[in-house]
């Protein structure tokens, strides 16, 4: 994922340590049930649509922009599944970083699901019972965006 600019400006000052920064995750399901996944270009693994807000912008408006920056759909933010401090990330170049995600679940409105930009090798529809190798952090967040049922997520468990 591209740094967002505001990100360059803290590095200069903070080097490499910790940064606590904000996150999104969007759950998108279109009309047959299906859940948009993207494989990612920095891993080459499929993945939810995620991203970082940028200063002023509401989580639920950056799932929706992120969405269609990387897959073209356009979706509508319908609800929050899941909002988790993740652990911290150590990327090649030495930084430092901690997010506090916010998941949402979304629905798409529109648009037809390809890449968009940089960030995705590939994109694409899938049922939940054929599902790509998915981290558990993904597939965590898709059993919870089809409950209702409050959650608590104990990752010592």
């Amino acid at each position: 994922m591209p740094t967002p600019d505001f990100i360059r400006t803290l590095r200069a000052s903070a080097g490499h340590q910790l940064l606590w920064l904000p996150g999104v995750t969007a759950l998108v399901f279109d009309d047959e049930g299906r859940v948009l996944l993207n494989r990612r270009s920095d891993t080459g693994k499929w993945s939810l649509i995620g991203g970082i807000p940028e200063p002023g912008e509401q989580p639920a408006a950056c799932a929706v922009r992120e969405v269609f920056e990387e897959t073209a759909v356009h979706c509508v933010a319908e609800r929050i599944v899941l909002v988790q401090a993740l652990d911290q990330v150590r990327y090649d170049n030495g930084d430092v970083c901690q997010y506090m995600d916010t998941t949402f679940r979304c629905r798409a409105v529109g648009g037809e699901a390809r890449v968009n930009d940089d960030e995705s090798l590939d994109v694409g529809w899938f049922s939940l019972d054929a599902l790509p190798d998915l981290n558990e952090f993904g597939l965590f967040r898709i059993k919870q965006s089809l409950s209702d049922a409050p959650t608590w997520f104990d990752p010592m468990v």
